[in-house]
């Protein structure tokens, strides 16, 4: 059986007068410190990687590049911190969250150093309500600094589950109140007057998928033609981007329509719905540009409106039109039906009908007194 022969290139950076073995396995790491690899170079008359193969390879890379950054600096506990992302990693964790994840513990180590915290294990609660103050006096949104208390107390967590911290540190969280702010969708008119302008074939098809299906952007952008049902007029969403969870959408008429004209026209040997260079999925970046360049010819720019207010746009007019909430849960994939009750407080129609009803009653009566 004849095999393919490749080269792998690896390079080590090791912080002076440490040693960190490296596993059997390749992809094992070993702790991860400061390690990095060039992957498979291929020949032009060899296999190329498969797409499993290919994001594997990105998703390794991606991981050796936040471990690297994280221990060019001599923080505190960073051995500590380089393990729990390495737990995470193994646990199959996305790598957009082992970045966010790793980004709120660099900043809470770098905290604690610039405050002469130098020893992680005298971590007390002061210090985490210090932390705290320290990131809402930088401006930034209570959703964003509850984000790093979050990824902040899953560390902590972790340190106490390896005996490294004691379980007192968990005890009475800090916990931060959010506003119960109400998803903002797109007005009917505009939304009318968006359709209006998009007359490119792949625009149209991307902006009417996310209208009818409701789906992530991430997820339109990581979608395959095979997931497509046209005859059914489904799209099978194997893992949620948020939760991993994964669920069926369906689309209608008009983006069915949209969605074939577009099929007939792109590339048809590309894996992905939408591509961008080299065939990888359309960027956040490149989908954004082309949804502002139809904002502006709408005469819509000024309203901020966003790609995920499509998706907020899908759940207010299945509401409006009678769906049940316990279905719109399933279709928009959320974990708890609270999140899409959201949506009910936005639109809901029959407290509306009730109010102007009891309105229209005072304003004939001159008042329902006495006051």
């Amino acid at each position: 059986m004849a095999t393919s022969n490749y080269t792998v290139q690896c390079t080590f950076h090791v912080p002076e007068g440490q040693i960190y073995p490296l596993g059997d396995e390749s992809h094992d790491f070993y702790g991860g410190h400061g390690l990095s690899y060039s992957y498979f170079s291929f020949s032009e008359d060899e296999k190329k990687p498969s797409e499993a193969e290919y994001q594997a390879q990105h998703r390794r890379k991606s991981y050796q590049r936040i471990i690297q950054k994280l221990t060019e600096e001599n923080l505190p506990g960073k051995d500590h911190a380089v393990r729990y992302l390495q737990h995470n990693y193994r646990r199959n964790h996305k790598v957009l969250s082992i970045k966010s994840s790793g980004s709120s513990i660099r900043l809470f180590l770098l905290f604690l150093q610039n405050n002469g915290r130098l020893i992680l294990e005298d971590l007390c609660r002061q210090d985490i309500e210090a932390f705290v103050e320290h990131e809402q006096d930088k401006g930034l949104s209570i959703l964003s600094v509850k984000t790093k208390l979050s990824a902040l107390y899953a560390f902590l967590n972790f340190l106490v589950k390896s005996d490294i911290l004691s379980h007192k540190i968990l005890e009475r969280k800090i916990k931060l109140k959010l506003p119960e702010a109400l998803p903002r969708a797109i007005v009917f008119e505009d939304v009318q007057a968006l359709l209006a302008v998009v007359t490119e074939v792949r625009g149209r098809a991307m902006i009417l998928l996310l209208l009818r299906t409701g789906m992530r952007i991430g997820e339109l952008l990581n979608l395959q033609v095979s997931d497509i049902n046209l005859e059914e007029r489904k799209i099978c969403i194997y893992i949620g981007e948020k939760n991993a969870r994964g669920r069926v959408v369906y689309f209608c008429e008009d983006a069915k329509v949209a969605l074939m004209a577009w099929l007939d026209i792109r590339a048809s040997k590309q894996l992905y719905l939408f591509y961008g260079h080299k065939g990888r999925p359309l960027s956040y970046a490149g989908a954004r540009k082309v949804f502002c360049k139809y904002l502006k010819k709408a005469g819509l720019a000024s309203k901020g409106y966003t790609l995920h207010q499509l998706r907020h746009t899908y759940a207010s007019e299945l509401l409006n039109a009678g769906l049940r909430l316990e279905v719109l849960q399933q279709l928009l994939g959320h974990s708890s039906i609270e999140v899409t009750r959201h949506y009910a407080r936005l639109t809901d129609s029959t407290r509306e009908e009730e109010y102007f009803r009891a309105m229209k009653r005072i304003e004939q009566e001159g008042g329902c007194g006495p006051y």
